[in-house]
This record gives structure tokens, C-alpha cells and sequence, in this order.
């Protein structure tokens, strides 16, 4: 069963949660209990394709959803129509202690496609499985690849409509192209003036305000979600922390038991929480390392216990992690204060009322045993995707690069010599201007358009264009949606003829 981080809502099954998508009367929901997987279940795991480690993982987690079901799901999910490469999410070494876990081989060229291809099937299901008649409205939130990643997943979806915003200058050109040429007949994209969190803010405050729940009722809709604050997309990513871990086992990498790192480039804090989840299934982890930007929010609250959002936002090279609200951070600090529910909702409120909150030196202590934190200024960032490339000839995205210096960071300082993952959150063509800028320098950009610096980058690396991107600039442009900030609900008003 799930439960609401406030303590604010009755139990509820799986479908339930994954239909709702935030709890109606604020906070959000996990798992009653946290499942285990047994030495002997991983032994039975290793070698086996990530189709079934990922039948194994939601299994414990849907009970209202049949073995077969779930079978279905997966298999329409991660399929090779869906994912260019067979291993889905497969591992790279690039050198004796360190892997790249590539999470970019989806449909939209980002992580977010390991959640997002198999979200649309499990929340139809959840519909059906709740009788309602009702059409479900998704709003999405992105600062970037969510966005893309969601349309893909759920354009054409019978009974769903989804509406995306995003910062207009917060994202960066094939991240918006992206979303500007998405097909479907059920998919709408608004370009906000304002900043990611202006954005996730609006959203999270529609799916509280009882007003619009009752005129959207009247119509015949109900809201969901498709970001990280829904259960049913952050599920899905547990799964591939399993994947990786039983891929280095088998391939003689680690030993039975032996712990590894993750180091897990993050704004949501969705990501690195669902790393959390496995390492509390029982996954041997030693480390979970968060990778910040400029924007260092959680680098900040790890290091302090303090969470200030009071601070300027900036507009980095990694704009997916240019986020001040850390969303899912509440569902870490209900599951490390031991479910205080009353606690919780006390610091959500003090964020919103005057935008920080402490917490007590005894979670921080509970927190440092297996979290550590530490961000990459833009400069650091640039550096790390022209040494690896030269060290090793991969490149990286400019959101892998900050864990790759992060990850450096920590080894200095703890002289940590354990087996280390770290997921690649996107190809690096999806932010081909910053890479190829690191690689060859300011200059060579100089009188080219994106599909010139694409095909630049590939000649350069030697690395094929992803597939999502080759053909982007013949697609139509079929979403020019604009708006303020302060007009988002009066958007979707407009767009549902309310």
C-alpha cells in the first residue's frame, strides 16, 4: 500500500497512487514498506536480461497488477523499436574503477525515456483498474528532457491529454525543437517566461487547489502527473541501478556482495532517490554521490543541513539540473525521519513560506552514512568533457560531465578506491553546442546552426548523431504556446476550453 509524506490521505493501492499522481491534499506517496531482494534472488538475476530484472523489480512493488500485466508493460516499454542498444541500459569502463552507465538510448536521447516508455502503460492500466470515465490530463513540468520524453511516451494514448511547460530560455535548442515538433493529437507544449521552478511550482499548486479539482470533475477530467512526483516514473528507475550492478557481476568486474559507488548527476533528486530505494532493497551499494551544478541547492543542504532556496538561479550548461526545488528530497526525508509525516509537512510549509528549512543534526548524521554531495562550476564542466575525451576518446553530455568531476572530487578528498557507476543522463548531441564548445572551443561554433554543430560533433568524436536528433530539423515546428508564469493555470483553462 501507499502512503501519503504528510500523513494527510488513507492508504491507497499502487494504481491508485500512479492514477492520482500527488496526494490530493499536498505530499506525496510511497510504498508503505520498502521490499527486499533476497543474496540467493540476485544470484538466480545475474545474467538475465534487463526485461526481466525489470518484471522482478516492479513486481514487488505493484500488487494490484497482474504478473501478466506486468510482463505486457515491460514488453512494450523496452523493446529494440524503443531502445537503439540491446542491453538497454549498458555500461561502459572508462578506466579501472569507473563505468558510465548509459541511460540515453531511448527514443528521446535521455534517461528519462527508461520511465517514460513504460509510465503511459502502467497508468492506463491504473485508470482501468480505478473505473474511471474520466480523461486524464497529465501536466508536466520540465526543465528539459521530461518534456520530451513524456509527449513521446504519451502522445496518441487513448483517454489521455498532456500538457507540457518549460522555462523558454531555460532549455537548450534540441531540447526545445524536441518538444516544439512532437506529434499526436493529444499533446500541447507551452513555452513559460520564468525559470523551472516557477514552472514545477504551478503545477504542484494545481494538483492542490480543490476549485479546479471540482471544474475539471464537472467536465470530465481528472489530473496526473508524468514527473518524478508521480510513483509510477520513479519506480521504473530503480530498476536500472539492479541492471547495472548485476551487469559488472557477470561480467567479473565485482564479486558476490562487493559494494560499488553510484554517482548520480541530479536537480529533482528523483534519480539519486531511486538509488536509494535499491541500496534499501538490499543492492550492496557503499555510496550514493550527488552531482550538482551551479545551482547547488542539494550540494548545499547535504553539506549544512540547511535547504535555501533563497539564492540566485542560474541558467547553466546542464540546464536539466537547474532546479532550486528539489521535489523528491521530501520523499528521502520522510523515509529518514522514520515516516514523521507532521515533521515534514512543517519544513514543506517553511520552504514555501520563506523558501528554507534546517533539519536536525541527528538525520544529517543518518544521511552521511551513505550520501555524499558536491556540485562542477561551468568551467570544471568543460574541462572534464575535453579531458575525457582526450584520456579515453568518450564523450560525455554536459550533465555526465559534472558527475565525472564530482565523482573526482570525492576520490580526492576520501581517497575512496570502490567500483564506482555513474549514470550518463543523456547523449551528448542532445546539448551538442556545449560539448563540441568544450571539445574544440568558443570559435568553432561560430556562423553554424544546431544541425551544423551536430554533424560537427559527430565527425569530431567519431560517434554516430542519436537517432532522435539525426532527422529534427525537417520535422514541422506544431507547438508555439507562450505564456507568463503567473498565466500557467489559465493555460490549461484555454487548452481544455474550461
Amino acid at each position: 500500500m501507499y502512503i501519503s509524506t504528510r500523513n494527510n490521505y488513507q492508504k491507497v493501492a499502487a494504481a491508485t497512487a500512479i492514477k492520482l499522481g500527488m496526494v490530493p491534499e499536498g505530499g506525496l506517496f510511497i510504498p508503505e514498506e520498502i521490499p527486499r531482494i533476497s543474496v540467493q534472488k540476485l544470484k538466480e538475476l545475474k545474467g538475465a536480461a534487463y526485461r526481466q530484472i525489470a518484471e522482478t523489480v516492479l513486481s514487488l512493488y505493484l500488487h494490484d497488477y497482474l504478473p501478466e500485466e506486468i510482463k505486457s508493460c515491460v514488453e512494450k516499454a523496452y523493446n529494440m523499436q524503443n531502445f537503439q542498444h540491446q542491453d538497454v541500459a549498458p555500461l561502459t569502463e572508462i578506466n579501472k574503477n569507473t563505468y558510465i552507465l548509459e541511460l540515453w538510448h531511448g527514443p528521446t536521447a535521455a534517461f528519462k525515456d527508461m520511465a517514460l516508455q513504460i509510465m503511459p502503460h502502467l497508468l492506463s492500466l491504473a485508470i482501468k483498474k480505478n473505473e474511471s470515465h474520466k480523461e486524464t490530463v497529465i501536466l508536466v513540468a520540465t526543465s528539459g528532457d521530461t518534456g520530451k520524453a513524456a509527449l513521446e511516451g504519451f502522445k496518441d494514448v487513448p483517454g489521455i491529454k498532456i500538457i507540457v511547460f518549460y522555462p523558454e530560455q531555460g532549455v537548450s535548442k534540441i531540447q526545445e525543437l524536441q518538444m516544439k515538433t512532437t506529434g499526436g493529437n493529444n499533446t500541447y507544449v507551452v513555452a513559460v517566461e520564468g525559470n523551472f521552478d516557477d514552472c514545477q511550482s504551478a503545477v504542484k499548486e494545481i494538483f492542490g487547489d480543490r476549485a479546479i479539482k471540482n471544474r475539471l470533475d464537472a467536465q470530465g477530467y481528472e489530473l496526473s502527473s508524468a514527473n518524478s512526483i508521480n510513483w509510477g516514473r520513479l519506480l521504473p528507475q530503480i530498476i536500472y541501478y539492479f541492471s547495472a550492478y548485476l551487469n559488472l557481476w557477470n561480467d567479473g568486474e565485482i564479486e558476490e556482495g562487493e559494494k560499488v559507488n553510484f554517482v548520480v548527476p541530479t536537480g529533482n533528486f528523483g534519480n539519486i532517490l531511486a538509488a536509494w530505494y535499491a541500496y534499501k532493497m538490499g543492492l550492496p551499494i557503499n555510496k550514493l554521490i550527488c552531482a550538482s551544478n551551479e545551482n547547488k541547492v542539494l550540494t548545499d543542504f547535504f553539506k549544512t543541513g540547511i535547504y535555501d532556496r533563497n539564492r540566485e538561479f542560474k541558467q547553466t550548461m546542464s540546464p536539466s539540473m537547474d532546479i532550486l526545488i528539489s521535489s523528491n528530497l521530501e520523499r528521502f526525508l520522510f523515509e529518514i525521519t522514520g515516516h514523521d509525516g507532521e515533521k515534514i509537512g512543517e519544513w514543506m510549509n517553511q520552504l514555501n513560506t520563506t523558501g528554507k528549512f534546517a533539519i536536525e543534526s541527528e538525520f544529517r548524521e543518518e544521511i552521511t552514512k551513505i550520501l555524499a554531495a558536491d556540485y562542477a562550476e561551468e568551467e570544471e564542466t568543460l574541462l572534464t568533457i575535453k579531458e575525457i575525451f582526450e584520456k579515453t576518446g568518450y564523450t560525455l553530455d554536459t550533465h555526465t560531465a559534472v558527475g565525472v568531476k564530482v565523482y573526482n572530487k570525492y576520490v580526492q578528498a576520501t581517497q575512496d578506491q570502490t567500483k564506482t557507476v555513474i549514470d550518463s543522463t543523456a547523449s551528448p548531441f542532445k546539448f551538442n553546442s556545449s560539448v563540441l564548445r568544450a571539445l574544440q572551443g568558443q570559435e568553432v561554433l561560430e556562423g553554424k546552426n544546431e544541425f551544423d554543430i551536430l554533424k560537427e560533433l559527430s565527425s569530431v568524436t567519431g560517434n554516430p548523431i542519436h537517432p532522435a536528433l539525426k532527422n529534427l530539423g525537417q520535422q514541422p515546428i506544431r507547438h508555439t504556446r507562450k505564456c507568463n508564469k503567473k498565466d500557467i493555470r489559465q493555460e490549461i483553462e484555454d487548452i481544455l476550453e474550461l
